[in-house]
């Protein structure tokens, strides 16, 4: 017997991008489990004498570094019996609850060790995870922070692609290089392009932490969210740190007025090796207790570069949402963790972005990689620059505020060379460089910098330990600014040294919206259920919806209208149709608004074409062709029956100007038709002819082979229905519900319907 054939679906979906992701089985013992694990500990805390000496069934004489630090610094003694006490299950009730305030969830989190809080995240669903965030995250109005790389360490591409990211609203600009040692340009650069966007940026340039300190005591940075955090002592261990030290390290940030956030994430720990058999979940609520202990500002959370392992696993998208619920409930300020591309599959990216576009976040991407992605020197992110107007028609789909604002492409190309030519000013005037302006002129036109003329690396290496040797500052670069014309510039970066001086941006979930400060002190997350919480005002509603290439009626007809207006009409009015007699006759009935007010169908073709087709193709077929206009309806189904009521052989053909045709029968219901062409963005005029051609042997009594228009897959709705309803309601406009059908002529060619 022969055997059953492989099914070719599976060859095909072999080809789909999802088939480069891989996925995990489920393995505790090596670390592969989303949020239990057998090894993981049962919640339990004791305190004795006022300490705490046993957490999560371990004593105190076998504390670890991550226990110890989490007894002495995170577990507040006022509240550890009450909150360890709670059924996990009416904790998560309560974190959908919207009767229950947040700070008091907020207070008994203290009191939780991180078994407990995985016991209570672990009952809810997705759903119920984002509704929570949406609740317990920490300010009110939510933000974005973009990365701004680029494989060259070009710093005319930095300051450029910095300030098109603030233009677009990214609160928060990341940097880093190619090479370490550009760290200085790449950091000057950055900030001089935020500049140009607008006041109150924050910037980070990421790189070895003493020396990302000393780019920040130098003015350049504001923020930092590289101070690393792991579940494990052996993690901590392998890095040369601790929890102290990265107190310590956080502190020193906070003392020279820069904000600061830790960075840790779901299997981590799995990637170094030390993951001691506990569920990923499990050792990332150590993580966040750790860091509320530090007494830091926010995470940067949600797997970060773990993310892909993580999504690997069965619910591990959940688990990222889950761990990010953990963060916000702890009173941390949170960036989602958005900034690494789980997947090649766009449908699992778009999935991993939804929950946090719907319940907003402090920083939804900890990283939107603004600039394309082989320039992403952290790594493609989950969103990256090809994807920017996804996620722009994204928020406006859900009119959900995800940080960014949709900018004129006249705007864009202002910015760009404006920004190039400050850098280019500061470098002058600094004596770092001279500026050629073809490089300005490519830099600024280039999508990404495989396209740029500019700077070899070696010499962004020099510039860059110039400004470090130098001992240049974010004050030398003011003065550089304002003495070449930027004041405006000046002013802004200015703004940021100020708010280093007042230290209002080291507030919880801090950033700068019009040069002022919002936090979560000021601008506090009330959501509270139904009206209340975050909601766009008007103008920024509108400012979201304003994406580009919105269809309006007056651009459709624009796009329809005769390229010669004082032309002669081509369709003559040749009195009232009557009931024709001819048996090989097929009448063609055409649309109100056919060939007057609209001139080509969806697919381009121009409509005395379109007539030209069908009519030689009645021909071919043997027929004889007559054309009606249909004035009390627009409908196809309509015009078609219409027609073949008025035909001689029964039979006829109805389209619309935008191209939908049917072919029908007199005796027939209306939208049983006999042949149609409905998608008509994908007919061609030669399947017109053979539609023609079809109907006329249909008349002869004929059974021919149907006519299939092949569509490959396209999302012809999305691509066409704006315009297409538009169309239509200029047919359903000219519509006069009572007027009789009308025979027409053509006045082109020689007789009549000739060419």
């Amino acid at each position: 017997m022969t055997s059953a054939p492989r099914w070719r679906r599976f060859d095909e979906w072999d080809t789909r991008p999802l088939r480069h992701d891989q996925f995990a089985a489920e393995d505790p013992e090596a670390g592969f489990a989303t949020f239990h694990s057998p090894w993981d500990p049962t919640p339990s805390a004791r305190v004795e004498n006022g300490r705490v000496v046993e957490i999560d069934g371990k004593q105190e004489a076998d504390f670890d570094i991550l226990d110890s630090f989490i007894a002495a610094h995170h577990l507040d003694l006022e509240v550890i019996e009450e909150a360890m006490a709670m059924d996990p299950a009416e904790v998560a009730r309560m974190l959908v609850d919207i009767n229950v305030p947040r700070e008091t969830l907020e207070q008994l989190a203290r009191g939780m060790t991180p078994a407990k809080l995985v016991s209570v995240v672990s009952r809810m669903s997705s759903l119920e995870i984002t509704f929570a965030y949406s609740k317990m995250r920490q300010r009110r109005t939510p933000g974005n922070q973009a990365h701004v790389t680029n494989a060259k360490d070009d710093p005319l591409q930095l300051a450029a692609d910095s300030a098109v990211a603030v233009a677009l609203g990214f609160d928060e600009v990341e940097t880093t290089m190619r090479v370490a040692s550009n760290s200085w340009a790449n950091a000057i650069a950055c900030a001089v392009g935020a500049a140009v966007g607008r006041g109150g940026v924050l910037f980070q340039c990421s790189i070895e932490e003493a020396e990302e300190l000393r780019i920040g005591m130098a003015g350049f940075t504001s923020y930092a969210e590289t101070v690393s955090v792991y579940g494990t002592e052996a993690a901590f261990v392998d890095g040369d740190d601790t929890p102290w030290s990265k107190a310590f390290l956080t502190a020193a940030y906070a003392s020279r007025g820069m904000k600061a956030r830790c960075t840790s994430g779901a299997s981590a720990e799995l990637l170094m090796g030390f993951h001691e058999r506990q569920s990923v979940l499990y050792l990332e609520a150590r993580c966040l207790c750790l860091q509320r202990a530090m007494g830091v500002q926010g995470t940067q959370n949600g797997g970060i570069d773990g993310a892909p392992l993580t999504a690997s696993m069965a619910g591990g998208m959940r688990e990222l949402m889950a761990e990010n619920l953990i963060a916000a409930w702890l009173g941390l300020e949170c960036a989602s963790g958005n900034d690494t591309r789980i997947s090649e599959s766009e449908i699992r990216v778009g999935a991993k972005i939804t929950p946090f576009l719907m319940a907003g976040s402090d920083l939804l991407c900890s990283g939107f990689g603004s600039i394309r992605k082989y320039d992403n020197s952290f790594n493609p992110s989950l969103f990256n620059g090809e994807d920017i107007e996804d996620f722009l028609v994204l928020q406006r789909d859900f009119e959900a505020d995800g940080g960014l604002t949709p900018v004129d492409e006249g705007d864009i190309r202002e910015i760009r060379m404006h920004a190039i030519r400050a850098i280019a000013a500061v470098f002058e005037e600094l004596e770092l460089a001279t500026v050629p302006e073809s490089w300005m002129v490519s830099v600024a036109a280039a999508s990404g910098s495989l396209e740029t003329e500019t700077f070899p690396t070696s010499e962004v290496t020099r510039i860059s330990a110039a400004i470090r040797d130098r001992g240049l500052t974010a004050v030398d670069v003011v003065r550089a600014l304002e003495r070449r014309g930027f004041a405006r510039e000046a002013e802004n970066l200015l703004l940021m040294l100020r708010q280093r001086i007042s230290g209002d941006y080291l507030q919880t979930s801090a950033i700068l919206r019009d040069g002022r400060v919002i936090s979560a002190l000021n601008d506090p997350n009330d959501y509270r259920g139904p009206g209340s919480g975050y909601r766009m005002s008007d103008a920024r509603r509108d400012a979201v919806r304003n994406v580009r290439d919105l269809q309006t009626r007056e651009k459709v007809l624009e796009r329809e209208r005769r390229l010669d207006p004082t032309a002669e009409p081509w369709l003559i009015v040749a009195g009232e149709a009557q009931k024709g007699t001819d048996p090989r006759e097929v009448v063609i009935g055409l649309s109100p608004a056919f060939g007057n007010e609209l001139t080509q169908t969806t697919a381009g073709h121009d409509l005395i074409d379109v007539v030209l087709a069908l009519t030689d193709g009645i021909r071919e077929g043997g027929g004889a062709p007559r054309l009606i206009r249909i004035r009390h309806t627009a409908d196809t189904s309509f015009l078609g029956l219409t027609a073949a009521r008025l035909s001689g052989s029964g039979y006829a053909i109805g389209i619309q100007a935008k191209g939908t045709a049917v072919i029908h029968r007199a005796d027939r219901l209306p939208h049983m038709n006999i042949e149609l062409f409905s998608n008509a963005p994908v007919t061609t005029l030669e399947h017109y002819r053979a539609m023609g051609r079809n109907a006329a042997l249909y008349a002869r009594g004929e059974t021919p082979e149907p006519i299939i228009v092949p569509v490959d897959g396209q999302a012809l709705g999305a691509r066409y229905h704006v315009r297409v309803a538009m169309l239509y309601a200029i047919e359903t406009g000219l519509v006069v519900p009572e007027a009789a059908p009308v025979d027409l002529e053509m006045s082109i060619g020689q007789g009549g319907l000739s060419r």
